[in-house]
């Protein structure tokens, strides 16, 4: 017994305590933030419940080695490989968006961040109302509409895919625009800035499996460009009216005027005036 104690003082020694430098410490908070990153990502995404799976086989291997299972364990070592690309394929579709959101970070802006931010106003006022304006007049005639509102991401590769616009953002012209049986009307209209620059888009499908099912197409390539991109995707459903909002990947269902509001004047990025000290500021309600 007096062994073990001699043994276990001597573990937890100071003396055994290596001396840590300023890399060790960066190495840290390297691997703390990477460990973070990666817990993040996997519980928003459906590698949450394929991660408890793995958990069990992980128990059921360690406990094939407590009792020895020599043929279990010969299939594991022989196993791994295959198993780690399986892993990649299952998950290539939540590892892409994680490269892609760790690729679209700014760190050094989000650790040094003030109020004279570079970012301009995305937006005025007006098209802000003339957007809104229009959703909830084609809510109610049920007429489906896909409007995609860019914030930084370029969005070259799906203005492509339709036919090119160029025109300042009114409230008749995406009505006009979605109106049945007019040329433009299928596919999504692109809006950057105070300009649709693109009509009849073709956007990615989301592959969210939670997503309901009673949602269509339109739902879905909202919900896929938000995934892909950071932009704010606006949908008006063409069967029940409601209007609905998708960013980063999240749909918010039959949302009123307030909210969609609310929701572009965050996308918007505006600078406001504190009338009591003359300072400028970011609109963040």
């Amino acid at each position: 017994m007096q062994q073990v104690i001699s043994q276990i003082g001597n573990f937890i020694s100071f003396d055994s305590i290596p001396v840590m430098g300023l890399t060790d410490y960066v190495e840290i908070l390297i691997i703390a933030f990477l460990v973070y990153e990666v817990m993040v990502w996997i519980r928003e995404t459906r590698a949450w419940s394929l991660m408890r799976g793995i958990v069990v086989i992980i128990a059921f291997v360690l406990l094939a080695y407590l009792l020895q299972m020599t043929t279990i364990l010969w299939l594991v070592r022989n196993g791994l490989n295959v198993l780690l690309m399986a892993l990649l394929i299952i998950f290539q579709p939540e590892l892409r968006r994680a490269l892609d959101f760790l690729g679209r970070k700014n760190f050094i802006a989000s650790l040094f961040t003030f109020n004279g931010s570079n970012v301009n106003e995305r937006f005025s006022d007006k098209t802000m109302n003339e957007i809104i304006k229009a959703c909830y007049e084609m809510g109610r005639a049920r007429t489906g509409a896909l409007i995609v509102m860019k914030k930084s991401d370029p969005l070259t590769e799906y203005v492509r895919t339709g036919i090119e616009v160029d025109a300042v953002v009114t409230s008749q012209l995406l009505i006009n625009i979605f109106e049945h049986n007019t040329p433009l009307h299928d596919g999504a209209v692109i809006v950057e800035g105070d300009r649709v620059v693109s009509a009849t888009c073709y956007l990615p499908l989301s592959d969210n499996m939670e997503l309901s099912k009673e949602l269509g197409t339109r739902h879905r390539a909202g919900v896929g460009i938000s995934e892909a991109t950071d932009s704010l995707t606006i949908i008006v459903s063409e069967e029940t009216g409601r209007v609905s909002v998708a960013q980063g990947g999240e749909l918010t269902r039959n949302v009123n005027q307030d909210t969609l509001r609310d929701e572009l004047t965050k996308l918007q990025n505006k600078t406001v005036i504190d009338k009591k000290n003359g300072k400028k500021g970011r609109d963040r309600k």
